[in-house]
């Protein structure tokens, strides 16, 4: 197996480093998935135990300026490393300033990703920083764990408020209780509600839109002949899994989404240009 890779660009760079600085915002551990074409950073295994779920792609040719892959074998070229995203984010913060920046899968005392950042300096000797992060190598009988994860069955999909104003309504809520009721419609129409014994609290949003998303068979996503557009489909969730969704965001998506299963699971969806990032979380009773 062998990787390298290379970043010149500056502003791919800083781009790159916001993702990351995401994710590591999102879990303490995940995989970081390495395919010719695609990066993937993935959290999965969890959303039925309780847990969230993850999943990031992101496209190499609008980060890197040279990349190489060799995988396993020829047939499942292909690397899946398990690490732990904040370690690649203070590696890749401590280069931003750089002329260039090498990633590449080395072996020391363990299996690292060596992040190597020629640093600017005032005379003509280059200055290099160097960074290994440990990571741990994942067996190919184990990669099926870490595949796209099917996309929900969804009874309402709707869009976002801006995130920063979401990110308020539910910090405040957040002081309430420790769940939140997400219900939206078909209509355009999402609410975030706090019911207690003591209190009673809902935020209404309107006019968001709801996505033209097509099911696998062709059928419209969320209309079911049964349900009314005005009708609302809901999950009740961790309170704290939601505001860690959004305190996590380091960039602006051009999308942003949210998939209901009604009493199962919300299912988040951000989109900027060359990144998608999906995040599952379960409803609890």
């Amino acid at each position: 197996m062998k990787f390298r890779s290379k970043i010149i660009d500056i502003g791919c760079l800083n781009h790159f480093t916001r993702v990351v600085t995401t994710i590591s915002k999102l879990t303490k551990t995940c995989v970081l998935r390495l395919t010719p074409d695609n990066l993937y950073f993935v959290l999965s295994g969890k959303v039925a135990n309780g847990g969230v779920g993850m999943w990031c792609e992101l496209s190499q040719a609008k980060f890197f300026d040279e990349f190489q892959l060799e995988g396993v074998s020829v047939e499942a070229n292909e690397i899946c490393l398990e690490l732990a995203p904040d370690n690649l984010s203070r590696a890749l913060k401590t280069a931003q300033n750089a002329k260039t920046v090498k990633i590449k899968l080395t072996r020391k005392h363990c299996p690292c990703l060596t992040i190597a950042a020629e640093l600017p300096t005032m005379s003509s000797v280059s200055r290099v920083v160097t960074h290994d992060i440990p990571v741990d190598v994942i067996p190919k009988r184990l990669w099926n764990d870490f595949k796209e994860p099917s996309m929900p069955d969804f009874d309402v999909t709707i869009y976002m408020p801006p995130l920063k104003i979401m990110k308020n309504v539910v910090d405040r809520m957040k002081n309430l209780s420790n769940f939140l009721v997400i219900e939206a419609n078909m209509n355009g129409e999402m609410n975030l509600k706090i019911e207690t014994d003591l209190v009673s609290v809902t935020t209404h949003f309107r006019d968001l839109g709801n996505p033209p998303w097509a099911g696998d068979d062709g059928s419209q996503a969320g209309a079911d002949s049964q349900r009314e557009p005005e009708t609302m489909v809901q999950a009740r969730v961790d309170v704290r899994k939601l505001q860690q969704f959004l305190m996590g965001q380091q960039f602006n998506p051009s999308k942003a989404m949210c998939n209901i299963v009604q009493n199962t699971i919300i299912h988040l969806i951000l989109l900027y240009e060359d990144v998608s990032l999906q995040y599952f979380i379960p409803a609890v009773a």
